[in-house]
C-alpha cells in the first residue's frame, strides 16, 4: 500500500438502503488463481479478479519470478506460467504491501525452489509474525533470516529437492495450510497436512482443478490432506465469485438500517467461508440465498438481505475459522442488537493487520457501546436496536476491515462516526465507498 496523507471520512444514511450490487472478486481465490496460473504451463484466463492492492502485490511478485501476467480489462487477466519448479530468482525485494496472504503463500512457493527471495511490506504487515509459516517450511529445508520475532523484512532461501512434510497444524490457519501445499507441489513424494479444525478450502479445490493429485480424508485427528509432489499443472479458465468478506459490509449495513432491502449478486458461499451468514441468521437476520449455482468448482448464490431486528448470541467458537475476517463487522451488528453477544476463541484476531480485538473494543467504547475485552474475545452489550451514540473518530491502525466496519456503524448512529483514513480500504475493496453510495449511503 502506498503511503499518503490520511483521508478521513464518514458514512451516513437518510433512509433505507436499496438496490442490487456486485462486490469485487474473492481475494483468497484471486491470490491462488494468479499463483497456480504462474505454475501451470500455458495460458490461464481469469475473469472477475479482485484488483485491490493485496492481489496486485501477488501479481507483481509472480512477474518478478518469471511468469507473464497481463491485464486485458477490468477483472480480465491472462497468466502464462513457467511450470512447477520453474520460478526464477527475483532481482529485487518482493514488496507485499499490506498483504499477509501474499507473503505467507509466496513463502511456501519459494521454499521448494532453488532461489532466494526477500519479502518487505508496509508498517502494518511488518508487525505481523511469520513464525507459524517459517517453522514448518524450515522442516522442509528452507532457510530464513528475519527481523526480530520472525517478522518482515525477511529473506529466505528454498531447497530443491525439498523434504516431504507430514505436519499437523497447531493453529487453524488456511494461510499456513496453503503455504505448505504450495511448497509440496515441487517436493518429491507426498506432503501431508492434518488440520484438526477445518479452514477455508480454496487451495484444495483449485489445486485439484489445475490437475494436482490431491486427496482429502476425514480422520479422528482431523482433515488429512495428501498432495503428490513434482506436479504438472494444467492451465485453467477461472471465474472468480464475489468475495463473501467484502459482501459482509453491505450485508450488515442493510441489516442495521431500518427499511433496507438489498441484493448482493454472485457471492461465494463455500461452507468454509459462510460462518458469518450462519451467525447472523442465528441472531435473527433475514438473509436469503437465491439462485444457488456452482461456478468454477465454488458454490455461489445471490444474497437478499433485509433490515432485521437482531438478538445477541454466544457465537460458537467452532465457527471462527469460517468467518475469521468477518468478526469486526459482526461486532458492529452485535452492537446494534438486543441483548448480549459473546465471541471467544479469537486469539488469531490479535495478529491480523491490527490487534482487531483491542482496536474493535476501543472503537466500540468510543462510539458509546458497552464492551468487555478478554484474552480471546469480546462481550458486546447491544443498544437494544437503538442507533449507536456515535460522535467519535476511529483510528484504523492501517486496517481495512476496521475502517469499513466503523464506516458501516456510522449508518446507524446519532452522531457521525469519523474514520481517520480511507486509504487502507484499497487493499481489498477499492470500490467500497462508491458501492455504498449506490445503495443510498452518503459519504462525508
Amino acid at each position: 500500500m502506498t503511503s499518503s496523507a490520511p483521508h478521513p471520512f464518514s458514512l451516513a444514511s437518510n433512509g433505507p438502503l436499496g438496490g442490487t450490487i456486485s462486490v469485487p472478486g474473492d481475494k483468497s481465490i484471486s491470490h491462488r488463481a494468479l499463483m497456480l496460473g504462474a505454475l501451470a504451463v500455458g495460458e490461464t484466463a481469469i475473469s472477475g479478479l479482485l484488483e485491490g492492492e493485496d492481489v496486485l502485490a501477488t501479481a507483481a511478485a509472480m512477474r518478478a519470478m518469471g511468469a507473464t501476467i497481463e491485464r486485458l480489462g477490468p477483472g480480465e487477466w491472462r497468466v502464462h506460467g513457467v511450470g512447477v519448479g520453474g520460478l526464477l530468482q527475483p532481482q529485487t525485494a518482493l514488496d507485499m504491501g499490506n498483504s499477509g496472504t501474499s507473503t505467507r503463500l509466496l513463502m511456501g512457493l519459494v521454499a521448494s525452489h532453488p532461489i532466494t527471495a526477500t519479502f518487505i511490506g508496509d508498517a502494518s504487515l511488518s508487525r505481523r509474525p511469520m513464525g507459524r509459516v517459517i517453522d514448518p517450511l524450515s522442516l522442509m529445508g528452507a532457510s530464513f533470516s528475519a527481523a526480530p520475532g520472525g517478522r518482515l523484512p525477511l529473506t529466505m532461501t528454498g531447497l530443491c529437492p525439498a523434504v516431504p512434510l507430514d505436519y499437523t497444524l497447531p493453529v487453524a490457519s488456511a494461510q499456513v495450510k496453503s503455504a505448505l501445499l504450495l511448497a509440496g507441489l515441487n517436493t518429491p513424494g507426498h506432503t501431508v497436512i492434518i488440520e484438526p479444525v477445518p479452514t477455508r478450502d480454496h487451495s484444495e479445490r483449485m489445486l485439484a482443478g489445475f490437475g494436482a493429485s490431491l486427496t482429502v480424508e476425514e480422520t479422528p485427528q482431523g482433515r488429512r490432506i495428501t498432495l503428490a509432489g513434482e506436479a504438472e499443472l494444467r492451465p485453467q479458465v477461472i471465474t472468480v465469485p464475489g468475495d463473501p468478506s467484502s459482501a459482509a459490509f453491505p450485508m450488515v449495513a442493510a441489516l442495521i438500517v431500518p427499511g433496507s432491502d438489498i441484493t448482493i449478486a454472485n457471492i461465494g458461499i463455500n461452507p468454509t467461508r459462510a460462518g458469518l451468514i450462519e451467525v447472523l441468521r442465528a441472531m435473527g437476520a433475514d438473509i436469503g440465498l437465491d439462485n444457488r449455482r456452482t461456478v468454477g468448482g465454488e458454490p455461489v448464490a445471490d444474497l437478499r438481505v433485509r433490515h432485521s431486528v437482531l438478538t445477541g448470541i454466544d457465537v460458537p467458537p467452532a465457527l471462527a475459522p469460517s468467518m475469521i475476517d468477518e468478526f469486526p463487522i459482526l461486532f458492529i451488528a452485535a452492537a446494534c442488537a438486543r441483548g448480549t453477544t459473546r465471541a471467544t476463541g479469537l486469539e488469531e484476531l490479535r495478529v491480523k493487520e491490527s490487534d482487531r480485538l483491542a482496536v474493535m473494543a476501543q472503537g466500540l467504547a468510543a462510539v458509546g457501546v458497552a464492551v468487555e475485552e478478554s484474552a480471546d474475545g469480546l462481550t458486546i452489550y447491544g443498544t437494544g436496536g437503538d442507533p449507536l451514540p456515535g460522535g467519535a473518530t476511529i483510528a484504523t491502525h492501517l486496517d481495512h476491515r476496521i475502517a469499513m466496519s466503523f464506516a458501516v456503524a456510522g449508518l446507524n448512529a446519532r452522531a457521525p462516526i469519523i474514520i481517520d483514513d480511507r486509504t487502507p480500504i484499497a487493499t481489498s475493496f477499492p470500490s467500497f465507498l462508491a458501492l455504498m453510495q449506490g445503495l443510498g449511503a452518503e459519504t462525508r
